[in-house]
């Protein structure tokens, strides 16, 4: 069975960093893609960061220069490095795996109904 955790989520400051972790378990078949993607009340889920296969990474303009996606291959987990957060960075963010097809870190930023995975996410609020 596979299974996508985060954690790392949490209520901090704007300004402030946050680094969330997504363990990945139970894939018979190596990620063509990972991406991390968030959700406000309201609002359809939106690609934050991705990357594929080739490592190649993309970002939302909103985040770039800010978030910083990773992997450790080794241990199955996705990173994501989140610094300078601000107010609008809250949200419900989530990982997701794709293993069917290769696909560009663009594609999957762009694209999560194109993820075959999701874990349950984990909740970030910037406040003051």
């Amino acid at each position: 069975q596979v299974q996508l955790v985060e954690s790392g989520g949490a209520s901090v400051q704007p300004g402030q960093s946050l680094r969330l972790s997504c363990v990945v378990s139970g894939l018979t078949r190596s990620p063509k893609s990972m991406g991390w993607y968030r959700q406000t009340t309201g609002k359809e889920r939106e690609g934050v960061a991705a990357i594929d296969e080739d490592d190649d990474i993309s970002y939302a303009d909103s985040v770039k220069g800010r978030f910083t996606i990773s992997t450790d291959k080794a241990k199955n987990i996705l990173y994501l490095e989140m610094n300078s957060l601000k107010p609008e960075d809250s949200a419900m963010y989530y990982c997701a795996t794709q293993v069917r097809a290769r696909m560009s870190a663009y594609q999957a930023l762009k694209a999560p109904a194109i993820m075959d995975y999701w874990g349950k996410g984990t909740l970030v609020t910037i406040s003051s």
